[in-house]
């Protein structure tokens, strides 16, 4: 499930308890996460069902971004001629040079949401 997807079926799910519960909370995934944690005996049965899951995608998600680095340092450095320090430059690399990059990278990116 992509960033976008996770965030609208939060949104589509849980808008209205996110509104009424968690007015004011910064709305990164951790502290949003522990304010419907929080308020779980208010929230919709819809709700409930679909938060954890949402939160769970975005959390594998931003790992699998995480990921990349480790996974592509090769190819970052010799093929895309980049730093593993700034590997979101590299991504552009990454997805449109297939040549050279090895099936372990391109699963990683993939799994990443990039390509």
């Amino acid at each position: 499930m992509s960033f976008g997807d996770s965030i609208g079926l939060l949104a589509k799910s849980c808008g209205a308890e996110i509104v009424a519960n968690c007015r004011g909370v910064n709305p990164d995934s951790t502290r949003l996460k522990e304010c419907l944690s929080r308020n779980r005996d208010v929230l919709s049965p819809q709700c409930a069902s679909d938060y954890l899951g949402a939160f769970d995608a975005i959390q594998k998600r931003v790992a699998a971004r995480v990921t990349v680095a480790n996974v592509c340092q090769r190819e970052i450095v010799k093929v895309c001629g980049g730093s593993t320090k700034e590997t979101s430059k590299s991504i552009p690399c990454l997805v449109s040079t297939p040549k050279g990059i090895s099936n372990n990278c391109l699963k990683a990116v993939d799994d990443a949401g990039y390509r």
